[in-house]
């Protein structure tokens, strides 16, 4: 009979990947605001958001380094710490992107977003958040799985998974979308290239909850 190795700690790895996890969660919730905030003519308020991601990420980081304090040479863990640490690596890029987004922004604020394409850029942040929601129930049941190695909960793990690759993939078509209409309205070259590069970091963080997903499909390989 296997025997949970989980219980040989007195704390789960995975307890501090879903502390951070929700960290993330977090950030990209405050992102859609400072956003929103951006695409409005009234709100005063994006500089604050921008520096409220930016103590998130910050606070995202610390919660990292505790992860690797926590795990140092030698000590057993349920999975290889080297993909764990990948994990981790992927997980983190998510509020990291997240703050370059609002510091590109912050680089050419004028003059904002076209009308015709705020609905489109809200689409890629929605896909976003959706991304970041199931990688962290990805996280949750991955957790109930090692300290269980029930097959059935890793099944769960696998489906959300599977659902992780289909959000990343929704994403890459309203990014597509969005570039496509930005060449089609009339922009000065530099308003273009600035838009473009805003919608390819929006759409980055998929591909890293992706990745993420990827990493843990391992983890839970038998």
């Amino acid at each position: 009979m296997r025997i949970p190795l989980l219980s040989m700690f007195a704390t789960s790895p995975f307890d501090g990947l879903l502390e951070h996890a929700e960290k993330v969660k977090e950030c990209v919730l405050t992102f859609q605001q400072a956003m929103e905030c951006h695409f409005s003519k009234e709100c005063e308020a994006f500089e604050d958001l921008r520096e409220k991601v930016s103590q998130l990420e910050s606070e995202a980081d610390g919660i990292k380094q505790n992860i690797r304090r926590s795990l140092p040479k030698g000590s057993m863990v349920c999975v290889e710490k080297f993909q764990l640490f990948r994990y981790l690596k992927e997980q983190d890029t998510v509020p990291d992107r997240i703050e370059d987004a609002l510091d590109w922004i912050f680089f050419k604020p004028e003059p904002g977003i076209p009308e015709e394409l705020k609905k489109d850029f809200l689409l890629l942040i929605d896909a976003n958040i959706d991304s970041v929601n199931e990688m962290c129930r990805m996280v949750l049941e991955a957790k109930k799985y090692f300290e269980t190695f029930n097959e059935t909960q890793r099944n769960v793990v696998k489906e959300i998974i599977r659902e992780i690759r289909c959000k990343e993939h929704e994403a890459d078509e309203v990014e597509a979308r969005l570039k496509h209409k930005i060449f089609e309205i009339d922009l000065d070259p530099v308003s273009v290239f600035h838009l473009i590069r805003l919608a390819e970091i929006i759409g980055s963080i998929p591909d890293h909850t992706e990745d993420a997903a990827d990493v843990m499909r391992v983890m839970i390989a038998k």
